[in-house]
């Protein structure tokens, strides 16, 4: 299922022409989903399955 939070903030990111969605660069399992605010600030995010911290 797609993920539509951003990973950081936990907003809502379905109409958000400004979002990210990647694969985490670190194990490669889980998507990370950024909206444009978190983008820009360099907003922390943490995958869910092997807690890579980023952005790096």
């Amino acid at each position: 299922m797609e993920q539509k939070t951003c990973s950081s903030c936990k907003i809502d990111v379905v109409n958000d022409p400004g979002r990210a969605r990647f694969k985490c660069p670190s194990c490669g399992d889980y998507d990370i989903v950024r909206c444009i605010q978190c983008r820009k600030n360099a907003v922390k995010y943490t995958c869910p399955g092997c807690n890579f911290l980023g952005p790096n």
